[in-house]
């Protein structure tokens, strides 16, 4: 049994993606909707799931139309959504979870592994993201052209486009920057295959891709991450001196805080990266604790909740509460958060 509290929400709360990550975590509001009161609940976390799990089938009775998509696509937010669809499927058992994720990524995927409307030129890191998916499938029907689809994203990994250190631009379109949205649609990606198809230097890559991305954004002074880094320092957003973007932007730390926890799973603990994840999870869970309002919730510009125009975020909440529940399950950080 879990039980959810929170006082009044005084502001308007907006979500994007909740479909993925709030049937995981049950939380749910609503974008411009008046301040509603939370009751204080006890309930089964498998009826939860399954009831978030089915209203979105209701809604989206195809995976394509997660986030409200207007065409059969390979997005991020539909893998965000179909990742969490098949994390209720293990969870249940229940097929219709999986045959929903599997009629999508079939329809996409060709015999050659060939993914619709997949650009690969755009070296586009939330691509990626969707692959995710194609583990699971792979393993549960053996079907070739999923194995020959991750083979496909890896491959634009393996060309992506890299600052002078190393560390992978978010798109082509976006040259010379880091996005901590970046790290979520690629790194657990590399790190589980790199697990499951027996290729260490992936988890390697993907311990890398971290490890470049705390040096550029992390903030010593707050402890929190700025959203994006340039290095050349040529976009108008970027600072002159650091490269650093202006603020620390709840969803993108959201990002960063789920990829680390969802990475963990597939690094061996006698990884030379794995200790300082450990430490960079424990120490951001410490420090949202001390962002997180008296409602429950975090701002959408985290540090500012007095700022005209911030307002808390659902998103970002959403995020953060999968990521502090899986670390707690998984023992990377204590279980008093």
């Amino acid at each position: 049994l879990i039980t959810l509290s929170s006082t009044y929400v005084s502001a308007p709360v907006a979500v994007r993606y909740g479909y993925g990550t709030f049937f995981r975590v049950n939380l749910f509001n609503k974008a411009g909707l008046p301040a509603v009161p939370f009751r204080t609940d006890t309930f089964s976390s498998d009826t939860y799931y399954r009831l978030f799990a089915d209203s979105e089938i209701r809604r989206f009775p195809e995976a394509w139309q997660l986030d409200h998509g207007k065409r059969l696509y390979f997005g991020y937010a539909q893998g965000v959504g179909c990742c969490a669809m098949l994390q209720v499927w293990k969870k249940t058992g229940d097929r219709r979870y999986f045959d929903y994720v599997e009629a999508w990524a079939d329809s996409l995927v060709d015999d050659k592994g060939e993914i619709h409307l997949y650009k690969k030129e755009t070296y586009n890191l939330d691509y990626i993201n969707s692959g995710k998916v194609l583990f699971d499938l792979y393993n549960e029907t053996k079907k070739e052209k999923y194995k020959l689809a991750i083979e496909n994203l890896i491959d634009q990994l393996k060309k992506q486009p890299r600052t002078t250190d190393g560390g992978f631009w978010h798109k082509k379109i976006y040259p010379n920057q880091m996005w901590l949205d970046g790290l979520y649609m690629a790194s657990p990606f590399m790190a589980r295959y790199g697990a499951e198809f027996n290729r260490p230097e992936w988890i390697d890559e993907a311990v890398k891709q971290f490890t470049l991305c705390h040096q550029h954004t992390y903030d010593t002074k707050t402890g929190l991450y700025y959203h994006a880094w340039n290095e050349d320092r040529s976009q108008r957003w970027a600072d002159p001196e650091t490269g650093h973007s202006p603020n620390f932007w709840g969803r993108s730390i959201g990002w960063w805080f789920m990829a680390l926890v969802d990475a963990l799973e597939y690094i061996p603990q006698d990884h030379s990266g794995y200790a300082d994840m450990i430490k960079w999870t424990k120490e951001l869970a410490e420090t949202l604790s001390k962002y997180q309002d008296k409602n429950g919730l975090w701002y959408q510009v985290i540090d500012q909740p007095s700022r005209t125009g911030n307002f808390p975020e659902a998103s970002v909440t959403a995020q953060c509460m999968y990521a502090y529940m899986k670390a707690v399950n998984k023992g990377y950080i204590d279980s008093q958060y």
